[in-house]
């Protein structure tokens, strides 16, 4: 098998699989069988096995002692600690973009985001929720680029791999969560305050406004485990919590 294929190969293998355990497919704790696992898949055990390899440092797996993996299990209190990490190296970014400056590019890009935004949460149609997904991703990923940090961008990346952790962890549940559409327009407008704050060299602002918006995440995971915890199987991430 050439480079190319294995590479090929290890991608697919990784989406797929870690698609699957958020998904729920596999029970936590379940032990997963590679050979069985690799002909699901349609791959060999080879890239399969770097994919687990990968998704052990991400934390969706976990080692067992007589070998091979299992797939890990979180608590309420895991995720809100995931989604709090996430919050405070955001929080982080944005600050030092701040007081670094933010790079010219990448402000006029976010400026462009943020532009787009505002016409996906006041569409016609009340919501164009398929423009907003990419976008708010988009915008996250620029404020952890202006940070002028790729140590910091980096551990962002990171975090977000985190079960439920992600901005856009609950946008694809978010029929679940109450007054939704006023909830991403209140999450535009902090959008809006972030970069204000950023563009005006406001470090301790902007710091403590993307904390603060990272707290929408916990108020939807919250509402979710409490108030109807049925749907949590709607939620990519949420089957590996333990009610």
């Amino acid at each position: 098998m050439h480079g190319s294929e294995r590479n090929a190969q290890f991608s697919r293998a990784l989406i797929e699989l870690r698609s699957l355990i958020l998904g729920g497919t596999f029970e936590t704790q379940h032990r997963l069988r590679e050979t069985a696992l690799a002909d699901r898949l349609g791959i060999s055990r080879t890239p399969l096995r770097q994919a687990m390899d990968r998704l052990v440092e991400e934390g969706l797996l976990e080692r067992i002692d007589t070998g091979g993996c299992r797939v890990a299990s979180f608590t309420l209190d895991d995720i809100i600690d995931a989604i709090e990490l996430r919050g405070v190296l955001e929080g982080t970014a944005a600050r030092l973009a701040a007081e670094r400056g933010a790079d010219a590019q990448l402000a006029r890009r976010a400026s462009e985001v943020l532009d787009a935004l505002d016409r996906a949460v006041h569409h016609d149609t009340g919501l164009d929720f398929d423009t907003y997904v990419p976008l708010n991703a988009e915008f996250h990923d620029l404020i952890a680029g202006m940070a002028r940090s790729p140590i910091v961008a980096r551990e962002v990346e990171r975090a977000n791999r985190l079960p439920v952790a992600s901005p856009s962890a609950f946008l694809q549940g978010q029929e679940v969560i109450p007054d939704f559409q006023a909830s991403l327009r209140r999450a535009q407008h902090q959008h809006r305050a972030v970069y204000e704050a950023i563009m005006a060299r406001e470090g301790a602002r902007a710091e403590a406004l993307m904390r603060e918006h990272a707290r929408l995440a916990r108020s939807n995971l919250e509402y979710v485990m409490t108030e109807n915890p049925t749907l949590a199987a709607r939620v990519p991430g949420l089957a590996l919590v333990a009610q």
